[in-house]
């Protein structure tokens, strides 16, 4: 530590741009990798309840083999950790993983991690809901930090942008080949309909998952993590982290819509 405040002392101007070992031992912190197999996990599944509305009784294994191919945990944490470390590639990431390095941080990290496991089911996911259900409009400490936390990090615009965009790279993918039939603008105007019912879903589900997660955090380790997040290292994380999320979202939104129609005209790849 001392060589570091010494270098910046004599080199007032030198970049504190996030080097390789920093960023990789941030993705260790955040356990993304770990992250991306849950999320192939839920994207295998939900692509099955895909295939069933879209061409039910068709597909089979070769849809399977597909979606399995679309949504392999390597190629989700390429996709993330490609735009991730861009995102960060200017950036000052000490004070991140200083935290993350901290009992806080590391609890966490881990708090999340589970949570985004459990809520794949969904009684967790009602439970968790109803969970916050009880604390909104109360006033308490509790639901004052969770609506601070969703507001400094933009946990609901961000969320529904990402997923509307996403949804408009599923509409694209279909249109590359014969089974959909739709302009650009139709697409947009499409999606755009879709706005309203998928804030909503997001927000129940956002405030769910968040008191569900940091349910056995005291307020005050809460509050540390707030903090973390107001300040300048803590918006470039959440930038980065969503500039990760669009990535993969929207490149096997494009692959499964693509693949969805060859498979609905009875085509497999």
């Amino acid at each position: 530590m001392l060589r570091w405040i010494v270098l910046i002392v004599c080199l007032p101007f030198a970049s504190l741009a996030a080097s390789p070992s920093e960023l990789e031992r941030l993705h260790e912190a955040l356990s993304t990798d770990e992250l991306m197999e849950i999320l192939s996990e839920e994207g295998i599944d939900q692509a099955e309840d895909l295939r069933a509305e879209m061409f039910p009784g068709r597909g089979g294994v070769g849809w399977l083999a597909t979606t399995r191919q679309i949504y392999a945990p390597e190629r989700l944490s390429q996709l993330f950790r490609a735009a991730f470390d861009a995102s960060l590639a200017d950036a000052d990431v000490a004070p991140l993983l200083e935290f993350y390095d901290g009992e806080t941080g590391a609890l966490v990290s881990s708090l999340e991690l589970d949570a985004r496991r459990a809520i794949q089911s969904e009684t967790v996911e009602a439970a968790a809901r109803a969970a916050y259900d009880e604390i909104a409009g109360t006033g308490t400490e509790r639901e004052l930090l969770l609506n601070r936390f969703a507001d400094l990090n933009d946990l609901i615009d961000r969320n529904v942008a990402g997923a509307l965009n996403a949804n408009l790279s599923f509409y694209r993918g279909l249109a590359t080949g014969d089974a959909f039939d739709m302009t650009e603008d139709q697409m947009i105007q499409d999606v755009w309909g879709q706005e309203a019912e998928i804030r909503e879903e997001t927000t129940g589900w956002v405030f769910g998952y968040m008191t569900f997660a940091y349910d056995t955090l005291t307020d005050a380790q809460l509050q540390e993590y707030v903090d973390v997040t107001a300040t300048e290292a803590g918006r470039d994380l959440n930038r980065a982290l969503f500039a990760g999320f669009d990535a993969v979202f929207g490149d096997v939104s494009f692959e499964l819509g693509a693949a969805t129609g060859l498979f609905s005209l009875g085509d497999e790849l």
